[in-house]
């Protein structure tokens, strides 16, 4: 255990103040103790995993932050056509894409280099490129924070949606704490064009015709590296903004609007936010400290900033400008810190 670090060295954005107490777990056996130990102190909890998707507040935590360490991989089940994959919530989410794409399995090969770890797939419900986590999972480990047992969760009790689940919106936010997840994959080459828009450019352009796990998952770190910083290097969390997902009228009035748009075979839509940021002329924009990216406008870049006022100031503005000039609210997709 630690005492008294900054929120600012756990998260990939680097802004936010001392957390009063830090902990480690690599053992399961460990959490009961974590929770035990803040509810002596009469203190709350927040569980982190690499800090990809987190942001913190000036004020710091005055709690203790449970960093998820928990590591390794298994197959569970195989069949002719399938194989399921149990993972500790701690372990590197590309690392667990790299795992399934070597062996040929398909299912999670366009989520490739997104940053953070496995556990946090369940928890944002994870995607790119027209996939997300929700197609193949069966099921996750959780350590239930009240009960203070191990139980299991099956995919159908999960809430699953766009960038959310019952593990970060409704009642149970904060009960759970994911130790393993379990995925089911498919063998062989599962996927075929038209892809995403921006892959299917590449596609295109590259006259590519190999769709196997390893060739897409090798596409899509290219086009990602390309686009979007290293948060290991660039100060950063990745989509900064949640892309807008509207039913099929809302979807057809963008459309008249000749505002470009992903089609669901229902008839409803996503716009890409990055698109709404750069049609304000914000891209490459320098804001209180932050960048707007000039290569993915969705991804916000602290050059400078120190503080969440900062952040503040700079996403306000960006949101203002879309509100006026297309009147859609953009939503953030990283988390805070919170007592």
């Amino acid at each position: 255990m630690r005492e008294q670090i900054m929120i600012s060295e756990l998260t990939t954005m680097r802004i936010g103040g001392p957390a009063r107490y830090v902990v480690e777990i690599e053992q399961v056996e460990d959490l009961c103790w974590a929770y035990e130990f803040a509810e002596e102190q009469g203190l709350p909890v927040w569980v982190m995993g690499e800090g990809a998707n987190t942001i913190g507040h000036d004020r710091g935590f005055n709690g203790v932050i449970i960093l998820n360490k928990l590591r390794g991989i298994e197959i569970v089940a195989e069949d002719e056509k399938t194989m399921t994959l149990r993972g500790m919530a701690g372990e590197n989410w590309d690392r667990f894409v790299e795992f399934t794409t070597v062996r040929g399995l398909s299912g999670i090969e366009t989520l490739s280099k997104i940053p953070g770890t496995l556990g946090a797939a369940p928890v944002q419900n994870i995607g790119a490129y027209g996939r997300d986590a929700s197609q193949v999972l069966e099921s996750v480990e959780v350590f239930d924070t009240k009960t203070r047992e191990i139980t299991i969760i099956p995919k159908s009790k999960m809430n699953l949606s766009y960038r959310s689940s019952r593990f970060n919106k409704g009642e149970d936010v904060g009960r759970f704490v994911i130790v393993s997840v379990t995925m089911k994959l498919s063998k062989g080459q599962t996927l075929s064009a038209p892809f995403y828009a921006s892959l299917q450019r590449y596609i295109d352009e590259h006259n590519v015709t190999d769709f196997s796990p390893q060739n897409i998952r090798q596409m899509v770190s290219t086009i990602r590296a390309d686009k979007l910083p290293d948060p290991q290097f660039v100060a950063s969390s990745g989509s900064f903004f949640k892309n807008i997902y509207l039913n099929k009228n809302e979807a057809d009035e963008a459309e008249q609007k000749g505002i470009p748009l992903w089609r669901n075979e229902d008839g409803s839509g996503k716009i890409n936010s990055g698109w709404l940021i750069e049609q304000c002329g914000l891209k490459g924009k320098q804001l209180f400290g932050f960048r707007v990216s000039e290569k993915a406008a969705l991804v916000l870049i602290n050059e400078s900033a120190t503080s969440y006022i900062e952040l503040d100031k700079a996403r306000t503005e960006i949101r203002q400008k879309v509100l006026e000039k297309f009147g859609y609210e953009l939503q953030q997709e990283p988390v805070e810190v919170s007592e």
